[in-house]
């Protein structure tokens, strides 16, 4: 059978076209992204834990003894100061208490202690960098490389580069939170310039329809069976008139394979999001709660965690089933009550759920997919958009800091038990201000580790060419084991 006869007998028709939809139908670029895979990969697939609306690197992470000793007095930076807000306020020592954990004697904060077991497995970097102090720009620049729409996400670059290790699932997957899309929404993962077929594929874990149009929808006794198998020979005779004149269009040849990849989600989907195959250890060690989901009004702890955990344990189970990049997001964009990490009003009213929800859900993901031997070769990024400044805002929140904040790595040939780059004493900007982290570092050593040079991997696009690192960009050699 030719791939174009397939669409005339695969699966459940009028489903199919809608799924594959959504997996993209443009045709491959005439460039090869094979000439960038220069090396070895330590790392074979990605997960990318983005915590939408800016996490305080100051109470999660960075631990700033001399904030809790000048708690209270008015905060003196030594220069002018660009705040976003009104967050100019005295300085505000962390919400949390810290401590050591590991060999490494790493401090983190009590909010996020259920990552305390994990420390010795990941590589701290308290001196990255933004560009901006607006979400949406931010976001981008952490997803894309660039703080401008319209340019392909990090999983489309891994897609497109390596392709994908499982014929039943997409490369890229997309684990939104379930209370809406952060910042930019989709711009955040598409495709872009690069082929359509490389764009997340967006799946909600837990809900009763996961994947969009994964099935066809019920339509009662309007379609029976012989009116699908009548209705799928009318399309196939369609489409063999339709292919028979195209016979070397890539356009084409690209649908073809989206319609396929859908036919076989419908198979391998349901199985690889079916958490309840898991033991009961399993699922109470990421925090899902069973028996139904009577959550309280006001946001807590125990449902962030399951709601998390669901997330982490679906990725972890595609990740598996050959998934090559996962990124799993933590809050939606602005509103109110808050329900992401923007706290200008109350650091621990927000963050709190949050942080403890996701350092529990996240900490079993690194123990899981250590006792499985899959962390070796699986690469953990921690990101959000920028930190939160060391001074008060209203008295309980802080404002933006694009000056300085944390992402940290794990697995997939990082050196764990170790902190790259400093913040200052109040964590406001690097202490080393000639030699910041930038977010293309992150990304250039993401490359790096999956065996790709960042510099090779371009696709030229309007005249120039695009990578995921612009311009710019270095590997960060003590960052890799």
């Amino acid at each position: 059978m030719t791939r174009r006869e397939l669409l005339s007998t695969s699966g459940q028709g009028f489903g199919i076209i809608a799924l594959a939809s959504l997996l993209g139908s443009e045709g491959l670029l005439a460039s090869s992204p094979s000439s960038a895979c220069t090396r070895p990969p330590k790392a074979r697939r990605v997960i990318q834990l983005f915590m939408a609306g800016a996490a305080s690197h100051i109470d999660l992470f960075d631990y700033k003894p001399v904030l809790v000793k000048r708690h209270g007095e008015a905060s003196d930076f030594g220069e002018q100061v660009e705040a976003f807000q009104n967050g100019l306020g005295p300085w505000k020592k962390p919400v949390w208490d810290f401590r050591p954990y590991g060999r490494c004697s790493k401090m983190i904060s009590d909010v996020v202690a259920p990552l305390g077991d994990c420390v010795d497995d990941i590589a701290f970097v308290h001196n990255l960098v933004g560009k901006t102090s607006v979400h949406s720009q931010g976001t981008l620049l952490q997803a894309t490389g660039f703080n401008l729409p319209g340019f392909p996400g990090m999983g489309s670059w891994v897609s497109y580069g390596l392709g994908s290790l499982s014929e039943n699932l997409p490369a890229f997957v997309v684990l939104p939170d379930h209370r809406g899309f952060a910042s930019n929404g989709p711009k955040n993962w598409d495709s872009a310039f690069l082929p359509s077929q490389h764009a997340g594929t967006v799946i909600y874990p837990g809900a009763e329809t996961p994947i969009s149009d994964l099935f066809p929808h019920k339509a009662g006794r309007y379609i029976t069976p012989r009116a699908e198998t009548d209705g799928l020979s009318l399309l196939g005779q369609m489409n063999r008139q339709h292919a028979s004149s195209r016979e070397d269009d890539a356009r084409l040849e690209s649908r073809i394979r989206s319609y396929e990849l859908a036919a076989k989600m419908q198979l391998a989907a349901p199985e690889a999001l079916d958490i309840s195959r898991e033991p009961a250890y399993i699922r109470e060690m990421y925090g899902i709660r069973d028996g139904g989901s009577a959550w309280p009004s006001d946001i807590n702890p125990a449902e962030e965690a399951d709601i998390m955990g669901r997330k982490c344990l679906a990725a972890r189970r595609l990740l598996e089933r050959g998934v090559r990049f996962v990124q799993i997001w933590s809050g939606n964009d602005n509103g109110f009550p808050r329900r992401n990490w923007d706290s200008h009003e109350d650091i621990e009213r927000d963050h709190g759920p949050l942080a403890w929800g996701m350092a529990k859900a996240v900490g079993a993901l690194i123990r899981d997919l250590k006792q499985r031997g899959l962390l070796e070769d699986t690469l953990i990024l921690w990101t959000t958009e920028f930190g939160r400044m060391p001074s008060t805002q209203g008295g309980r929140g802080r404002d933006h800091n694009p000056y300085v904040f944390t992402n940290w790595l794990c697995g997939g040939g990082i050196k764990g038990g170790i902190t790259y780059g400093e913040s200052d004493q109040w964590g406001y900007k690097p202490l080393d201000r000639d030699n910041p982290t930038l977010v293309y570092d992150i990304h250039a050593t993401m490359l790096h580790l999956l065996g790709i040079d960042h510099e090779k991997l371009t696709v030229r696009h309007n005249g120039i060419d695009r990578r995921l690192t612009d311009v710019h960009g270095h590997v960060i050699r003590e960052l890799v084991s």
